[in-house]
């Protein structure tokens, strides 16, 4: 008989959650960057084996300190995930960093949700700093502790094998027969989306926070000359991040379009032309979030 069930991956931002989830499933699935606060909605993903199927959701981090709306938003996203229906519960934790405010407030959260929960050390491969035991005396809060390293793929395999021992029996609740991507709550627009938030994220790091967002408006396919032409704004919301986000003559406009392009035929398998234009709107987080 298969198993399958819905498996919850928790933790402060920038643990690793969404380097573990594409390296399980060997696609990308949710962008990754060294900036807190890259997630923000819940992406869900399908893994699929003889043994059965896990669905996997991935949530925003977790923060103690809620400071601007953006913050409030995925924050409220994140403890909704919480609340729904999920057979398992990853608690992703990164021994890199000492443990915070953020940490004890997520095992105050946990303490209170009936349900398995594994504890998860990431980033093994690193040597130093290493702050695992501040996180070791959890162990007794959780019915079983694993250590990997989701970006160098150890002990992935065991991570998955303890996860189905978890699941109950049952039938998949996801067909996947036409599924490009294991994404269930991601549109093609969403994806690219993401995609383009990604290189801004990894292009501009601490220059420029969390004050912009991606809209893509048209996807136009031209299937005679194998050909994705696609249409999007970067909206922030400061005409000093604008000036940033387009940078000295266009520089930077051009290398976020040129990386996040380059990616994108990778995944289509097409020739893509990508126009980018940045504009100002200081209230895009009421609207988009």
């Amino acid at each position: 008989m298969l198993k399958t069930g819905t498996v919850l991956l928790i933790g402060r931002p920038n643990v690793g959650k969404s380097t573990l989830l594409n390296n399980l499933l060997h696609t990308k699935v949710s962008i990754t960057s060294p900036q807190p606060q890259t997630t923000r909605s819940s992406v869900r993903a399908v893994y699929e084996d003889d043994r059965g199927q896990i669905v996997f959701v991935d949530t925003p981090g977790i923060f103690h300190k809620v400071e601007n709306i953006v913050a409030r938003k995925v924050n409220a996203q994140a403890l909704d995930a919480i609340g729904n229906t999920a057979n398992l519960i990853l608690y992703i934790v990164d021994r890199t960093r000492s443990r915070g405010e953020e940490e004890n407030r997520i095992i105050g959260l946990l303490r209170n949700i009936r349900i398995p929960k594994l504890l998860v050390v990431n980033k093994i491969d690193v040597s130093k700093p290493n702050h695992y035991a501040e996180y070791d005396i959890f162990t007794d809060e959780f019915d079983q502790k694993l250590e990997i390293s989701a970006l160098k793929e150890t002990h992935l395999k065991k991570l998955v094998d303890t996860i189905f021992s978890y699941l109950p029996q049952g039938k998949p609740q996801i067909s996947t027969e036409k599924l490009v991507y294991p994404v269930l709550n991601l549109d093609s627009k969403k994806f690219i989306e993401e995609i383009i938030r990604e290189k801004i994220l990894l292009m501009t790091f601490d220059e420029i926070p969390h004050t912009a967002t991606v809209q893509v408006e048209t996807v136009e396919e031209r299937e005679a000359i194998n050909l994705l032409v696609i249409q999007a704004k970067i909206l922030t919301t400061n005409d000093r991040y604008k000036k940033m986000l387009i940078g000295a003559g266009g520089k930077k406009i051009k290398e976020i379009g040129s990386y996040a392009r380059k990616e994108l035929e990778l995944m289509s398998n097409k020739k893509v032309f990508l126009e980018l234009r940045v504009e100002t709107d200081e209230h895009w987080p009421e609207k988009y979030l």
